[in-house]
């Protein structure tokens, strides 16, 4: 007989018993109390001590090995010069180690005791000790006690699509040792249910969401793409029958099964859940209709869901959806960032090369078991992982409320109340109410809407008809040199026959809009001689030159436009390099001693809403850059696809350049023509650290904000007077979004304190909820090894009720 063990693989010879009695039959049954478990059952050749399965199953799960990785293992322990002399039990280990699981686990919760009960959906597995869960770790009347904003359900969804599963060539032959009874869902009952879900193909309305656009993505080898699942939010415990595999992307059929077995599992009168989804402003829409049209969806009587996006994936929607989904303004949430789901992704994707190719059996029973060993790491290490909490969150509160106190000192008690009664009401009526936390303000005036405007206004004595044309052309020929500039940089030195001739062509078109424009310009500026020129001046940190593969004709592709060619003697520089003489050239001071104070003023005009069109679109390109970085290059799956995404980041950084020097151009402009230096206040000088994209933009509620600082220009609005301070100004509102953050804060963190003391008693509580219920089992064993084995059990539970009642000891919430 082949004797499989942690040391080796050896060959023994094996005397059976042929005492009076006894059956051949039963020569596994012997094996099993020698510790060798048989790889079959009759005529067994092949045994397993139990020491090796134990194991194979700890490697598995501790070290991510492979049942192939382990024999080689075993092979080298036996015959490390010549392995190929040991013989091949691979597939043995395969099928033992399943059966193996599967007694262990049925062991582990009971039912090697309560023989004559089925585990049902979801009854091999552990779920969260510290979260709410009635007959279980809350007391019998606790609905008289606790408010629903205290006992909630807080799950958060999410897929994992490197989790693929290749079709089966033979699926009828595939044998489920425990289908649904652990995390993963009944294969029947979810095939069925997904077979009578109509699949509406929406794409979403929010933002590109990948996952949810990638729903038309369908791999021909692949019988899943991933699998989805639910997860308590606070804790990150995988909830029980709740994890689903995905067929076509993220479909809501698939998420929406996946949410309703996580509600209904041990939330008996629980009436209030919050649901965190990635896409939750697009999920909750339909949600409710889709659950009442499908006959396999059920939800508790009278739950209430609260949708919510977690704060990493909030940066990524539309900033309408801010307020209305953001974790910071759900009341009764806590603090939370609803992100836990992506930590316990990494593990998984060490085992999913693994799982592939396995059948659908096999797979469901090891991601059952590797979830199973993951909620009994977090079971093991909750009990400091709440103190943790415990001492954050006092100490968070305390600051967040000494940041409210002070805040509220500076304010008029007035607005204070009135801003609180808001407040009380946007968290009570949700939805549109909760816009109060949006900042608002007047859209400053565009370049174009400048423009429009002064051409309507009339002409007054002193101005001559088409100026606003003449300056608002003046302004494009700077933008068109700049482009020209920042082409030529691209080029390589010395350039081709072919890049030269275009590089003349573009200067010879641009020198005859320039002659045009001077000349032009001379009825303006009434033959005015501007003494010198100088030559536009780019910042250099603004002008790094991107790694980008360039073709030739990328920047040189023909202009329609037809303009004569200037004459020969034309300035010997370079047309991207000549001046461009405008009423900012001369100074306030010059133009208003000649009185051309009406194209003085004209031209600040145009000058503001040229750097309002450029801060607007910088704000826009930075989110873009951040969204690009978040969603695309750091999830990318492939070199190829992180070269096409690092290509997309450099195309923005290019136009946040182009932003800043056309911005620099204005506010040199505005600064000379500014008689006061009033405006030149506002328009600052953009640093390269400005240019950092900021989470308190991009990632409104994420937490640190109190202490984050913006660049000043993404605080502009269109108003006069925003930074004197005056009621009813960018100021006041800017106070009012602040403490209205503040408020927030400090309360979330106050739930947070809350919310982890009562989890120190529900901790405790279930863990005296398990003790008793094996030491019933042990009174009703009437085997010795059945009674011994509970008897261990009631220890194990008894030491972890005793160090959560020693370490919580004055913290936690008193029992009622």
């Amino acid at each position: 007989m082949i004797i499989v063990h942690t040391e080796g693989i050896f060959t023994h010879e094996v005397s059976w018993c042929s005492c009076p009695g006894s059956d051949p039959i039963d020569l596994h049954l012997s094996l099993l109390r020698e510790r060798l478990f048989p790889a079959s059952i009759s005529k067994p050749k092949t045994a397993f001590t139990f020491e090796v399965l134990n194991h194979f199953l700890i490697d598995a799960l501790e070290c991510k090995t492979s049942a192939m990785s382990f024999y080689q293992k075993l092979k080298r322990f036996t015959n490390n010069a010549f392995p190929d002399r040991v013989p091949d039990r691979y597939r043995e280990l395969m099928r033992v180690s399943r059966l193996w699981r599967d007694l262990k686990h049925r062991k582990w919760f009971g039912f090697g005791h309560d023989t004559e009960l089925d585990p049902g959906e979801g009854g091999l597995a552990l779920f969260c000790p510290a979260c709410p869960q009635p007959g279980i770790n809350l007391p019998p009347d606790w609905k008289a006690w606790y408010d629903s904003n205290t006992v909630t359900r807080q799950y958060v969804i999410d897929g994992n699509f490197t989790a693929q599963h290749m079709k089966m060539n033979k699926p009828e032959m595939d044998v489920s040792l425990s289908d649904g009874k652990g995390y993963m869902v009944s294969e029947i009952p979810y095939q069925s249910h997904l077979q009578q879900s109509v699949d509406n193909k929406e794409r979403s309305t929010c933002s590109n969401h990948r996952a949810i656009n990638a729903v038309n993505i369908n791999k021909s080898n692949l019988q899943s793409t991933g699998i989805g699942a639910t997860a308590c939010a606070q804790h990150g415990c995988f909830v029980p029958h709740s994890v689903v595999d995905f067929q076509k992307g993220e479909r809501y059929m698939n998420t929406d099964y996946s949410i309703c077995n996580a509600l209904s599992y041990h939330s008996e009168n629980i009436t209030t859940a919050l649901v965190i989804y990635d896409v939750g402003c697009q999920w909750s829409v339909n949600f409710r209709s889709q659950v009442k049209s499908s006959s396999s969806l059920f939800l508790p009587s009278g739950l209430e869901i609260i949708p919510a996006v977690g704060k990493f994936h909030l940066a990524a929607h539309k900033l309408s959806c801010f307020p209305r989904y953001s974790l910071n303004f759900v009341k009764g949430a806590g603090h939370l960032d609803g992100e836990i789901l992506e930590t316990l992704w990494a593990p998984f994707n060490k085992i999913s090369p693994t799982a592939r190719s396995m059948t659908q059996a096999h797979r469901q029973e090891v991601y059952d078991d590797h979830m199973r060993d993951s909620n009994w790491k977090k079971l093991v290490g909750i009990v400091p992982s709440l103190l943790k909490k415990y001492k954050t969150s006092n100490k968070c509160l305390e600051d967040m409320n000494q940041a409210y106190e002070q805040l509220n000192a500076v304010l008029d008690p007035n607005k204070v109340a009135r801003w609180e009664l808001d407040a009380v009401k946007a968290e009570a009526d949700r939805g549109e109410a909760l816009d109060i936390y949006l900042l608002r303000g007047d859209k400053a005036p565009t370049f174009h809407e400048a423009q429009l405007k002064l051409g309507k206004n009339p002409v007054s004595s002193s101005a001559n008809l088409g100026s606003v044309a003449w300056l608002a052309e003046g302004i494009s020929i700077e933008d068109s040199q700049d482009q020209l500039r920042y082409e030529l940089h691209q080029l390589p030195s010395p350039m081709s026959a072919r890049q030269e001739v275009k590089t003349s062509e573009k200067r010879q078109r641009l020198s005859s809009r320039i002659e045009k424009f001077h000349s032009t310009g001379q009825a303006f500026l009434k033959g005015l001689e501007i003494d010198g020129a100088f030559i536009p001046q780019d910042d250099p940190a603004f002008c790094a030159q991107e790694d980008q593969e360039k073709e030739d004709g990328e920047f040189w592709e023909d202009d329609d436009t037809v303009l004569e060619a200037p004459d020969e003697e034309v300035q010997e520089l370079a047309s991207e390099l000549m001046s461009i003489w405008m009423p900012s050239s001369i100074g306030a001071a010059k133009l208003m001693e000649i009185g051309l104070h009406d194209l003085l003023k004209e031209e600040m005009e145009l000058r503001i809403g040229q750097a309002n069109d450029c801060l607007d679109q910088l704000q826009t390109d930075l989110g873009s850059k951040a969204m690009l970085y978040r969603q695309n290059f750091r999830t990318a799956n492939s070199t190829r696809e992180g070269t096409r995404t690092k290509k997309e980041i450099q195309k923005v950084v290019v136009r946040i350049n182009k932003h800043v020097r056309s911005y620099q151009r204005a506010r040199k402009a505005i600064l000379r023509l500014d008689l006061n230096d009033n405006i030149g206040e506002k328009f600052k000088e953009i640093q390269p650290e400005d240019l950092a994209v900021s989470k308190e933009v991009t990632e409104e509620n994420g937490f640190g904000q109190g202490v984050s600082k913006m660049a000043w220009f993404w605080m502009v609005d269109g108003e006069q007077n925003l930074l004197n301070g005056d009621s009813g100004g960018l100021m006041e509102e800017f106070y009012h979004i602040n403490w209205l953050k503040a408020r927030a804060r400090r309360d979330r963190w106050r739930e947070e304190v809350s919310l982890v003391r009562h989890e120190m008693l529900w901790t405790t509580l279930w863990f005296q909820y398990q003790k008793e219920i094996w030491e019933t089992r042990a009174l009703q064993s009437t085997e010795p090894g059945k009674e011994a084995y509970a008897s261990k059990q009631v220890e194990l539970w008894s030491d972890f009720t005793k160090k959560a009642g020693l370490m919580f000891q004055g913290k936690q919430m008193e029992c009622i």
